[in-house]
């Protein structure tokens, strides 16, 4: 008997596919108003703290991929604590107001309620506080939420893919129990890290059927469920577009058993289409990242476990930051630096995918970042 071949897929290595950023010569300091070329201002920060997960999911990091022989980051690679709050308080001048922590899976970065504490006392330029939330898989939330809660961390968002035991352990690949994401998410709503949002990403023939009892089991419970489409990020999942479930038919399955009104967005750039039960039961939201494209608004940067900035989640280049924060540069240089960047950005992705090659993971003849590595 031989032994099954292993999965081999080409990834490029985005640890080190990056550009130092170039400091212009003449600088000006953040005005809170930086916006891109087409217009779109920057909001949003996702800060991705590990690039370590316990879960294995196949369409994130599947097994075949990151095995036991994948080299991961050392821990003098990542940014430290000190060097992320200098980052976050340079993109805060420039105008962002929502920090979010990811992985990975954050909570297995060792002391995170040091940072949370640290990023929890930064400020906008008009005295509000930032909203500060983190993604989680909830493995360790059970433990964690009230530490995370007393570090100033706001809200939490958790991957849950199913209720079904079964189901969820097959797509998590390291037979981890649905119960023990449950009694997380509890903890977390006890502990005031409210509302909690529960991110679905829904694969047709795969745990489509989990949709409706996602949705029994979510009402009435004060946790916001979202349903989202699978998407085509990075080259290791083997993402093809009829395992994708339209938004559009999810919601035709939810209204069919619990009628559903329409409810204004949150604010601009909200990535969710949300939706109320009429009876009055709760909210849920659908984010269509494959069917309706949302770049025209997209207000989010995305920075890697060790300090890499990409502008965009299906991104093939970033620019390394890490070099400016360890080189013999100031606040004032690096924020110009920023500047500059957003200032020339363009990307549009999920606009022109229909346009692009079959191959999902090339985009200019190069590979996409992975959402393992920079967090969704």
């Amino acid at each position: 008997m031989t032994d099954k071949p292993r999965k081999v897929i080409p990834l490029a290595d985005m640890r080190y596919a990056s550009r130092i950023p170039p400091v212009p010569a003449r600088l000006s300091a953040p005005t809170g108003l930086l916006s891109d070329t087409r217009g779109r201002p920057l909001r949003d920060l996702r800060i991705s703290v590990t690039d370590r997960c316990n879960f294995r999911c196949n369409y994130c990091m599947p097994r075949d991929v990151f095995d036991k022989d994948y080299a991961f980051l050392p821990h003098s690679s990542l940014l430290s604590f000190e060097e992320i709050t200098r980052l976050a308080r340079i993109f805060v001048a420039h105008g962002v107001e929502k920090i979010r922590l990811t992985g990975g899976e954050p909570l297995l970065r060792k002391n995170l309620e040091v940072l949370i504490e640290m990023l929890a006392k930064l400020q906008t330029p008009e005295g509000r506080p930032l909203d500060i939330t983190l993604t989680t898989n909830a493995s360790l939330l059970a433990k964690k939420a009230q530490s995370l809660k007393d570090a100033g961390l706001q809200r939490v968002t958790v991957s849950l893919d199913g209720l079904d035991d079964a189901i969820f352990r097959r797509m998590n690949d390291v037979d981890f129990p649905v119960a023990e994401v449950l009694k997380g998410i509890e903890v977390a709503q006890n502990v005031g890290l409210a509302p909690v949002k529960i991110n679905m990403v829904v694969k047709r023939g795969t745990n489509d059927t989990e949709i409706l009892p996602m949705a029994r089991h979510f009402r009435h419970s004060g946790a916001v469920l979202r349903f989202i489409e699978y998407m085509d990020v990075g080259a290791s999942n083997g993402w093809r577009m009829d395992e994708v479930l339209p938004s559009a038919q999810v919601v035709e399955r939810l209204n069919a058993e619990f009628p559903l009104t329409v409810v204004d967005p949150n604010y601009a750039g909200e990535t969710a289409e949300r939706w109320r039960y009429a009876d009055g039961a709760g909210e849920i939201g659908v984010i269509s990242s494959v069917t309706q494209a949302f770049c025209s608004d997209c207000n989010r940067a995305r920075l890697s476990t060790e300090g890499k900035l990409f502008l965009c989640l299906f991104a093939n280049q970033g620019h390394d930051f890490r070099a400016l924060l360890r080189g013999d540069y100031a606040d004032d240089q690096i924020a110009a630096a920023v500047g500059l960047i957003w200032q020339a950005r363009g990307d549009r992705y999920s606009e022109l995918r229909a346009a692009l090659p079959a191959d999902a993971g090339i985009v200019d003849g190069a590979r996409r970042v992975e959402m393992s590595y920079i967090g969704g």
